[in-house]
């Protein structure tokens, strides 16, 4: 039964495809499906982008929530194309290499059921995901037991108690939290318990934060840090609850984490009743060792794991390390008894010394490991002295290591260490389901990390915002904190372009500390490596990873975590495939920086050095180049000296725009100053550049052109020589407000061989303007109305008594707001002015 829906719709744009990853998610976290959302955004991303990527359409999601799973249906406006079939002789649909089918390989591989169905006008595809059952606990009553096999707690128990509002914030906080956490309740109350919780951000193991305080009930272990920022492993149970309003809040026990008795849930066992009615069973090995119901995660298999092992030989401490794939090293992943968090993930060899004692391949007793000092790495300054060690083993491979310790010398023999080795034998087969259940929601977690990655990287060129993505991708998924080294070439050292920290308010002490650090070393090698430089000055672990793009070095990823805490392998090798994305990202951005950077200088190179100053006039210019990035296209100005007493001056538009448009406007500048330096006139200039225009052959491009000389006169006035060539009209405004052409038209440039131009001369009198504009002015257009000549000089005539400076604003002003769309052609607007004499001069 549908029990909930969600739908929305995506244009056939690239960036919808993460728009709709984001819904998903969003919406199966809201419904508290955690458990599936990675899978469901894995799907729902490439059945997205087949549908607004390679179909063209409109994407419709639609998710459906039922009691024990979700639907989630794509369709797309695409009936007719078909599903792939594979034919004799072909490859199948379903293969990797090929580019079509990898949605439907995915469905298949990921979805509990799926399919495809087809209507008139729309296609969907289909995948349903069904919830993981979880067990339910039940009350129950644990047996009279001797004293001496009670919990450990300290004299004084004290149960930290909060409540989470709504907003997941601290609404209460008790006095034991203050106690044990070293905060006063002004202090934490109102802030998100994010912020305080060092919660593991493996992705796409476990449950969140977020999404544990959305369950109805939890229970397992995490960390608070506390005052002093250590910090400190809990126990907690979580109940949500909701008020006589209805609000829902989450109240939270928490214990020390070795005192977690206080609050676990008891084993289940079978009533006295239910012993009676049913037959009896033989006794499960590994549910007597581990109890039932098992945990269902693998963190909480191996806790437990620990915990039977210490209590079932009365020992002080006990450990559990699984092997890596390669059977190399063992991985510590569960203590009890020990410093757990200072210990957690790291990593000792599988063969540590010669004779079979060192070896984790074969049972050991250690009677006194004073006696063999490092033995047994990870005892080392624990006050441990006796030990056992004995292998996991699945069909005769080592799959880990279990061991209990005491503090006492000589505690065990072998009738103990066979105990442990029938108990390691019965847990073993579920250890490593269990583990490879994890690498499998691991696996599916990175993909869909990675995609979401990939996708935010390739949406910037910008190499400040790269940067920045970089580290808030690794910071808290991946570290606790990073920092981002760049090098400039291969003769430069690695320079500090970003640092974060998840607490931000130690981002500034992290950064100084790094920068008396040297950096480290940038190694062309693949893959993370330590960074032991930093242990001293930074504390904990710290890993380096090269971001490699086209076969060089272009900076550092570096990754740190606190002292009690290590890097899983897992992670460090996501962290691997994310920095070759964001490699090449960060050079992307580099190379877009340094292109727009030469662009930048090649069309200022285009452009004129300034405007001279000319006696007894006012001059304007205003430029605008089209296109995103360009600072020149196909129009362009010119004002510059012939000779004393004579000024050049050129307006013109070459046809097109960009970059192929901008060649022919330098070509056009250049040579009008040229030539008219030379002593030639108007026209005369202007037929030889009409000559040098045709010689370009393919590459030429016919232009518009007014050209003129301006000559200021001694009684105030401007004498003006122009030639029109194909331009708009140069427009008169005298002060009495009439405007009117100050030339007539005559042939453009670069389109026939032999032209025959004219000069005309005019006089500008004291108040007059003469405005020259290009033809991004005049057709300035919004639908089928255009600003025109006539709209032109209507503006024209509202500027008498204005400056040159103002006539050129008010021309601009009145071109932007004709259209609400920003202006698609270049536009030069220049504005000559003779100002009248002041009065009482």
């Amino acid at each position: 039964m549908i029990t909930a829906r969600a739908a929305a719709s995506f244009d056939p744009l690239g960036r919808s495809v993460a728009a709709a990853r984001a819904f998903v998610r969003d919406t199966l976290q809201g419904w508290g499906f955690a458990d599936i959302v990675d899978d469901a955004v894995v799907l729902t991303s490439e059945l997205v982008t087949n549908a607004v990527v390679h179909a063209g359409t409109k994407a419709e999601v639609l998710c459906l929530r039922s009691g024990d799973g979700v639907r989630v249906e794509i369709a797309d406006r695409y009936p007719e194309r078909e599903l792939p079939l594979q034919h004799p002789g072909e490859r199948p649909y379903a293969d990797p290499d090929r580019e079509n089918g990898r949605g439907l390989m995915l469905c298949a591989a990921l979805a509990t059921r799926w399919g495809v169905e087809y209507t008139a006008t729309h296609k969907h595809v289909w995948f349903r995901l069904d919830l993981p059952d979880r067990p339910v606990g039940t009350r129950s009553a644990g047996p009279v037991v001797p004293d001496r096999l009670l919990p450990l707690a300290d004299s004084r128990v004290r149960v930290a108690v909060l409540q989470i509002d709504a907003s997941d914030a601290i609404s209460a906080w008790n006095e034991d939290a203050e106690h044990v956490f070293g905060y006063a309740a002004e202090k934490v109350l109102g802030r998100p318990l994010a912020e305080l919780a060092a919660w593991p951000q493996t992705p796409g193991t476990g449950t969140g934060i977020a999404e544990a305080l959305r369950l109805s009930r939890w229970e397992g272990s995490y960390g608070i840090r506390g005052a002093d920022g250590r910090v400190i492993p809990v126990y907690a149970s979580h109940l949500r609850v909701r008020d006589a309003h209805g609000e829902p809040s989450i109240v939270c026990l928490l214990v020390h984490d070795d005192e977690r008795a206080l609050l676990q849930t008891p084993v289940r066992v079978a009533s006295a009743d239910s012993l009676q009615l049913t037959e009896p069973r033989p006794a499960d090995p590994f549910e007597v060792f581990i109890g039932s119901p098992a945990p269902d995660d693998l963190d909480g298999l191996l806790q437990r794991t620990v915990e039977r092992a210490r209590d079932m030989l009365d020992a002080d401490s006990a450990f559990l390390l699984l092997a890596t794939d390669d059977e190399t090293e063992l991985e510590v992943r569960a203590t009890t008894g020990l410093p757990s968090t200072r210990q957690r993930f790291a990593r000792v060899p599988v063969e540590a010394g010669t004779n079979r004692y060192g070896s984790a391949r074969m049972p050991a007793v250690h009677d006194d490991l004073a006696a063999v000092p490092g033995a047994v790495p990870l005892l080392e300054a624990t006050g441990m002295r006796s030990v056992i060690t004995v292998p996991l083993k699945v069909e005769g491979r080592l799959t880990g290591s279990l061991g209990v310790a005491a503090e006492n010398p000589g505690r065990y023999s072998n009738a103990e260490a066979l105990r442990l080795q029938f108990a390691a034998d019965r847990i073993a087969l579920a250890v490593e389901s269990a583990r490879l259940g994890e690498l499998e929601r691991l696996r599916r977690g990175s993909l869909s990390f990675l995609v979401e990655a990939s996708d935010l990287l390739a949406g910037t060129l910008d190499r400040d915002q790269t940067l920045a993505l970089m580290a808030q991708m690794t910071v808290p998924t991946l570290a606790t904190w990073c920092a981002v080294y760049t090098i400039a070439d291969q003769s430069s050292d690695p320079y500090l372009a970003y640092v974060l920290h998840e607490d931000e308010e130690r981002i500034d002490g992290l950064k100084a500390l790094l920068s008396h650090v040297s950096p480290p070393d940038p190694v062309r090698e693949a893959g993370a490596r330590p960074w032991p430089a930093t242990a001293q000055a930074v504390g904990g672990e710290t890993v380096v990873l090269p971001l490699l793009a086209r076969n060089r070095v272009i900076g550092l990823l570096t990754l740190g975590k606190p002292s009690e805490e290590h890097f899983r392998q897992e992670i460090l090798e996501l962290a691997e495939d994310l920095s070759r994305r964001a490699a090449l990202a960060l050079d992307n951005a580099r190379l877009y920086s340094e292109r727009t950077a030469i662009s930048r200088s090649l069309q200022r190179s285009l452009l004129p050095p300034g405007s001279p100053a000319i006696p007894g006039m006012e001059v304007e210019v205003i430029y605008r180049a089209a296109g995103e990035g360009n600072e020149v296209g196909g129009d362009f100005y010119d004002v510059f000296p012939i000779r004393d007493g004579a000024y050049g001056f050129a307006i013109g538009d070459v046809c097109g725009t960009g970059p192929e448009a901008a060649a022919v406007t330098g070509l056009a500048r250049h040579a009008l100053r040229l030539l008219a330096r030379e002593g030639l006139g108007g026209p005369a200039v202007l037929e030889r550049l009409n000559a040098a225009i045709l010689d370009e052959g393919a590459r030429s491009r016919f232009l518009t052109l007014l050209y003129g000389e301006l000559h200021p006169q001694p009684d105030g006035s401007a004498l003006m020589k122009v030639v029109c060539a194909g331009h708009p009209l140069p427009l008169r405004l005298r002060p009495d407000g009439q405007v009117t052409p100050a030339a007539d038209p005559q042939p453009l440039l670069g389109v026939i061989d032999d032209l025959d131009l004219y000069e005309q001369t005019l006089t500008l009198d004291p108040g007059d303007v003469l405005l020259c504009v290009t033809d991004g002015v005049t057709e300035r257009r919004e639908g089928t109305r255009m600003l025109g000549d006539d709209g032109l000089t209507e503006v024209l005539t509202t500027c008498t008594g204005l400056t040159a400076g103002a006539v050129a604003a008010r021309v601009l002003r009145a071109v932007e707001r004709f259209a609400a769309e920003p202006a698609s052609d270049d536009m030069a607007i220049l504005a000559f002015r003779v100002p009248q004499p002041r009065t009482g001069d």
